[in-house]
C-alpha cells in the first residue's frame, strides 16, 4: 500500500505565509518520508532482514525523520528552501522570496520536542508513532508497531521563555525542551486524526480535531 498525507488533515495557518511555506510543502514533505522509509523497508525485508525501525534507536529514527522531512521540504519547495549540513542549526536555508531559515524537530508519540540547547526563531516540529503498514495504531508503549506514521506538524516562531532548559553535568547533558507555552506558540498544521496518541476522551483531542471539522 502506497502510503500519502490524509489532505483532509492539512490546514492553512498564516504562520506558513510567514515563513514562505505552504500546505502543499507541508503535505508533499510528509509523502516524501514516507516514500522513503518504505523504499528502505522494502529493501531490508527484501534481503532477509529487519525494519529500519528495529534496527535504529528511537532517537536515531527521530532524527532520520527530520532529516528526510527536511529534504521533503526542500524537494517541494523548489528552490524556495535550502538543506543546511548535517548537525547544524538552522535545519532549513531560506532562499527564496519570504522563506525563513527553519529549525526542525521531532519527537515520539505525544513527547515534547526537544534539542540540546535552546535555540529562538523560527521552528517546525513533527510527531510521529509507531503503527502497521495499514495504519492501524494502539495507544501505549507497549502496542507500538514498526511503522513510522507522522500524525502531527506545527509550525512557529518561539522565543526563548519557550524552552525547559536543564544541564545535568554526567548524566544527560545540556536539554533545552520545549515547554506547553511552546506548543501554544506553534501552529498545527497538519495533524492525523486517525493516528492522534491522544485520548479521543481528552481535551487536548477535542481541541485539535476541532481545527479540521471547520
Amino acid at each position: 500500500m502506497k502510503r500519502s498525507c490524509s489532505k483532509k488533515f492539512l490546514r492553512h495557518d498564516s504562520v506558513l505565509d510567514d515563513f514562505g511555506l505552504s500546505v502543499q510543502m507541508i503535505g508533499d514533505a510528509v509523502t516524501y518520508v514516507y516514500d522513503i522509509l518504505d523504499s528502505i523497508d522494502a529493501k531490508l525485508l527484501e534481503a532477509g532482514g529487519e525494519q529500519l525501525s528495529e534496527l535504529v534507536e528511537l532517537a536515531n529514527l527521530s532524527a532520520i525523520i527530520g532529516n528526510l522531512y527536511r529534504g521533503g521540504i526542500v524537494r517541494a519547495s523548489k528552490g524556495g528552501f535550502a538543506a543546511n549540513a548535517p548537525h547544524t542549526y538552522p535545519d532549513l536555508l531560506g532562499r527564496g522570496n519570504d522563506c525563513k531559515d527553519i529549525e526542525i524537530k521531532v519527537a515520539l508519540e505525544n513527547n515534547k520536542p526537544k534539542g540540546h540547547l535552546i535555540k529562538p526563531g523560527p521552528h517546525l516540529t513533527l510527531r510521529y508513532v509507531l503503527a502497521d503498514g495499514n495504519g492501524n495504531h494502539q495507544r501505549g508503549k507497549d502496542n507500538r508497531g514498526k511503522v513510522p506514521w507522522i500524525w502531527e506538524v506545527r509550525v512557529g516562531g518561539l522565543k526563548d521563555g519557550h524552552f525547559n532548559f536543564s544541564n545535568t553535568e554526567g548524566d544527560s547533558g545540556k536539554t533545552a525542551v520545549i515547554n506547553a507555552d511552546g506548543m501554544k506558540a506553534l501552529k498545527i498544521v497538519y495533524c492525523d486524526l486517525e493516528r492522534c496518541p491522544l485520548s479521543p476522551n481528552g481535551r487536548g483531542f477535542r481541541e485539535v480535531s476541532g481545527l479540521f471539522s471547520r
